[in-house]
C-alpha cells in the first residue's frame, strides 16, 4: 500500500464509521483508489463457471449501490459483490448504526439494507466495465410478499451481473432469518428457480447464509439449495452472537458482529457445509478474513473463493495485495500446483 493510501487509512479511522465509509466511496469515484500489480495465473480459479483472476472477493455492504465496482476491482480483488439492493429505495435503520471495534478487530452493524433501489443499482451496474460483478440481493423491510422482491431483483438485474446472492441471512430486517429455514426456505429456493430457469441465459446463483445455524439447520439447507440447482452457499453473514472476550466498549450495541471474532465461528460452519455439500455446489468463505492465513484456511476448509470486508476498515486497501501474496507462498510452501487443489484440503 503506498504511503498516501496507508496515511488516508489512518485518517479515516478518525471519523465516525459512516462517515469514512461514505467518504471513501465518494474518493474511489474520483479515481483516487490504489491500483494492485498483474494477476499471478497460480491464483486463477473456476467458481461455478466463473473465471476468477483470483479467490478474494470484496463482500456485500461495501458498495452497496454499485458505485465503485470497477475501483476496487482495480484495487487488486478477484471479484466485487455490490449490495445489498432492495426493489425500493429504503433509508434503513436510525443512525449511529455503524460501530467499530478496534480493540476487537470487529465491526457491528445494523444498517438495515440501506440503499439507492433497484433502477439506481442496474444503472450503476451498466457502466461498471469488464471484470467479475456480482449483485447481492434482499427484500425491502416492509414488503407484503418477500419472497417476490428475490424474484423481482433478480429479473431487473439478469444480464447485468455476473452472479447473484439470495440473501436471507441479514440480522438487521425483522423476520428475515426465518427465510434461512422450513417451508420458507424451499418456497424462496423454488420460486427463484423458477423464475431464473424463464430467464435467457445463465448466471451462477448463491445463497448466503448466518453462522448461527444447528447442524440439522446445515443439512436442510444444502439440501434445498442442492435440490433447486443453486450454485452455491455464501458461509457466512455477520452473527447475533457475542464472544466473551470483547474488549470494545461498543460490544454491546445490536446488530451483527463482523471481523476477526467471526473468523473461528464461520470457519467451523463453512467446514460443515463442505460435508454437507458433497460436491454437489460451490462454497464462498467469508467472515474474519484479515491475512493470507484466514484466506488459505477458509480454502482449506473447503471455500471455492473467499470475500472480505471489516479488515479494510482497520488495514486499507494494502491488505488486498497482501493476502494474494502470502496466498501464493503458502501454496507453493505445501506443494499445490494450483489453488484448486488446496480447496478443502484440511
Amino acid at each position: 500500500m503506498s504511503a498516501l493510501h496507508s496515511l488516508a487509512t489512518r485518517a479515516l479511522q478518525v471519523l465516525p464509521a459512516e462517515d469514512a465509509h461514505q467518504t471513501t466511496v465518494a474518493a474511489l469515484k474520483t479515481g483516487l483508489g490504489p491500483r494492485a500489480a498483474a494477476e499471478d495465473p497460480a491464483l486463477a480459479i473456476d467458481l461455478a463457471g466463473l473465471r476468477l483472476p483470483n479467490p478474494v472477493g470484496l463482500a456485500a455492504g461495501f458498495d452497496k449501490n454499485a458505485e465503485v465496482p470497477r475501483a476496487m476491482l482495480a484495487a487488486g480483488f478477484g471479484f466485487v459483490e455490490c449490495g445489498t439492493v432492495t426493489p425500493l429505495p429504503q433509508a434503513g435503520n436510525p443512525r449511529p448504526r455503524l460501530f467499530r471495534l478496534t480493540e476487537d478487530q470487529a465491526v457491528i452493524n445494523r444498517m438495515g439494507f440501506n440503499n439507492a433501489g433497484l433502477e439506481r443499482f442496474a444503472a450503476n451496474l451498466g457502466r461498471r466495465g469488464s471484470g467479475i460483478v456480482g449483485a447481492n440481493i434482499g427484500a425491502n423491510k416492509d414488503a407484503a410478499d418477500r419472497i417476490g422482491d428475490y424474484v423481482t431483483g433478480l429479473k431487473r438485474l439478469w444480464g447485468l451481473a455476473d452472479y447473484f446472492t439470495v440473501n436471507v441471512s441479514s440480522p438487521n430486517t425483522p423476520g428475515l432469518r426465518t427465510l434461512q429455514t422450513g417451508a420458507a426456505l424451499d418456497e424462496l429456493l423454488g420460486r427463484v428457480a423458477e423464475a431464473r430457469a424463464a430467464l435467457a441465459g445463465h448466471a451462477p446463483v448463491f445463497l448466503k447464509v448466518a453462522p448461527d445455524l444447528e447442524a440439522a439447520e446445515i443439512e436442510a439447507i444444502a439440501e434445498a439449495v442442492a435440490a433447486n440447482r443453486f450454485d452455491g452457499i455464501i458461509v457466512s453473514n455477520t452473527t447475533v452472537s457475542r464472544p466473551d472476550h470483547l474488549a470494545s466498549s461498543h460490544r454491546g450495541e445490536a446488530g451483527g458482529l463482523s471481523g476477526a471474532p467471526l473468523m473461528a465461528l464461520s470457519t467451523r460452519v463453512l467446514g460443515d457445509f463442505r460435508a454437507a455439500a458433497t460436491g454437489r455446489f460451490a462454497l464462498i468463505g467469508v467472515g474474519g478474513i484479515a491475512s493470507g492465513a484466514d484466506a488459505y484456511a477458509k480454502i482449506r476448509a473447503g471455500a471455492n473463493a473467499v470475500q472480505l470486508y471489516s479488515a479494510l476498515v482497520f488495514q486499507g486497501p494494502g491488505l488486498v495485495t497482501a493476502i494474494r501474496r502470502d496466498l501464493k507462498a503458502r501454496l507453493a510452501a505445501d506443494g499445490f500446483s494450483s489453488l484448486a487443489e488446496a480447496v478443502g484440503a484440511g
